[in-house]
């Protein structure tokens, strides 16, 4: 395609669909010197001057003219002629607002790199009360629990409950209301690994750790590998799902 002087890309052989200069090898367009306009009434001088001017209009929409192009339609007022590429150049080139579903997510949603999401489970609480027996009938499922996501830094991440007296500050902290009475203040232990991977232990927590629906706890002090989107199950309601991606989830 042509190139304009200015090294615009254009389809039109004579003007830049883009800019309106006129195009390497094309001949400028002559025009025969306008007649002289007739000699206007006298008018009182308070209406005289520049301000009384009447300016041109796009003749295609009747905008005022602003410079040598239409800003509505892109009429040339130098050729007459009508520059649709340009106008559609200019129009692309508006910034348009997002809508919602392309807005960045939050990032307390949305953590960069490895997280865990925290939340009660009816179906991980249906099972604890089974096993339980008659004993089950002092726990009840928290009626508002909303979800929350931790962040998983440093070489380990403990889960528990916090004990100030026992200087026990886990980083997953599962005291905050409602606090399941199952779970232990030192209850288990995600550690990272030199590969990225990640291993998890149970130290030895009252009613032991469970992952991924099973109903056998883990072994005490036996590291456990952990996948993306595995699940640990602590307490009497608490499921803590793992995303170990590296990029936001």
């Amino acid at each position: 395609m042509p190139v304009c002087p200015s090294g615009h890309t254009s389809e039109a052989t004579d003007y830049c669909d883009v800019c309106g200069d006129l195009m390497d090898g094309a001949q400028r367009a002559e025009f025969a010197a306008p007649a002289a306009a007739p000699a206007p009434e006298s008018a009182p001088e308070a209406e005289a001057g520049p301000d009384k001017a009447a300016s041109p209009t796009c003749p295609h929409c009747g905008t005022p003219r602003s410079g040598r192009f239409c800003e509505v339609d892109g009429y040339d007022f130098e050729t007459g002629a009508l520059h649709t590429a340009r106008l559609s150049v200019a129009r692309a080139a508006r910034p348009r607002p997002l809508v919602p579903s392309q807005r960045t997510s939050s990032p307390r949603l949305a953590p960069a790199g490895p997280s865990a999401l925290i939340a009660a489970d009816r179906a991980y609480f249906d099972m604890v009360i089974a096993q339980m027996g008659p004993d089950a009938a002092a726990l009840a499922f928290p009626p508002y629990s909303p979800e929350r996501r931790v962040p998983l830094i440093g070489d380990q991440v403990r889960i528990g409950r916090r004990s100030t007296s026992r200087a026990i500050l886990p980083e997953i902290d599962l005291s905050a209301p409602p606090e399941d009475p199952g779970v232990s203040h030192l209850h288990a232990v995600l550690l990272a690994q030199p590969d990225g991977t990640w291993h998890l232990v149970d130290p030895g927590s009252t009613n032991g750790t469970t992952v991924n629906g099973g109903t056998e706890p883990i072994e005490v002090n036996t590291p456990v590998p952990m996948a993306d989107g595995d699940r640990i199950h602590v307490g009497a309601w608490t499921t803590i799902t793992l995303s170990l991606q590296e990029g936001p989830s």
